[in-house]
């Protein structure tokens, strides 16, 4: 059976500045909704889900998040994950210039959680605390092409 990934789903504190973090970072807007009805409930398994959406993409097309801030219910107020955590761990990104990356991170608040690491020879990379509490990944290849 062909299977292919189609998105990532985030829930988030305030869809705006999510948007803006990520759309910074160089994916693209493709979209927003406001969704609910009996099929939304049914699909997410969630009574009266209500909530504000946001589809990006990244440069490449293949990757996509689609990010959602809830209306009804009220969203719950979590601790922010932490990289040892049983369940989603964060999302990660390839980008040409970790420098920059994290200085347009840093603009929205979000900084390494500990620092800049190199795996081997392959890749420089970080995790970023981003918006709502989201790990965000950041790895620039070190070796080009």
């Amino acid at each position: 059976m062909p299977i292919t990934l189609e998105n990532v789903g985030i829930a988030v504190r305030d869809l705006d500045s999510a948007v803006a973090f990520f759309t910074d970072l160089g994916l693209t807007e493709l979209g927003r909704d406001t969704v609910s009805g009996e099929w939304a409930e049914t699909a997410v398994g969630l009574d009266g889900n209500h909530v504000r959406i946001a589809m990006l993409q990244t440069p490449d097309g293949h990757g996509r998040l689609e990010l959602f801030e809830y209306i009804h219910p009220d969203p719950i107020e979590t601790e922010p994950t932490r990289p040892n955590e049983i369940g989603m761990h964060r999302v990660a990104f390839s980008v040409d210039d970790l420098d920059a990356a994290l200085e347009i991170a840093a603009r929205h608040g979000c900084h390494p959680l500990r620092g800049v690491a190199t795996y081997e020879d392959i890749y420089k990379l970080t995790y970023v605390r981003g918006p709502s509490g989201i790990i965000v990944m950041l790895a620039e290849a070190l070796q080009k092409g």
